[in-house]
């Protein structure tokens, strides 16, 4: 029995369930610290896209990672 926390739409996975929410919502939460703290010292708009980029992507490949653990396959 495997629980179903998202659901595959195309390359995304969508919240089904509360912890699929609650996990979403802590890498939103995450993502918005960190910009606003790259962001305060940043000069220019590229310095802040740079600053968040890795921060950015390791938080989108681990709900991305999550997201692929805990939903259940298609079946063809």
């Amino acid at each position: 029995m495997q629980a179903n926390w998202f659901k595959r739409i195309g390359w995304f996975y969508l919240p089904v369930s509360v912890p699929g929410a609650i996990v979403c919502l802590l890498a939103a939460f995450f993502c918005l610290t960190v910009f606003r703290a790259v962001d305060r010292h940043s000069h220019s708009a590229s310095d802040t896209l740079y600053g968040v980029f890795p921060f950015f992507a390791c938080a989108f490949l681990l709900v991305d990672w999550i997201g692929g653990r805990t939903t259940t396959p298609s079946k063809p």
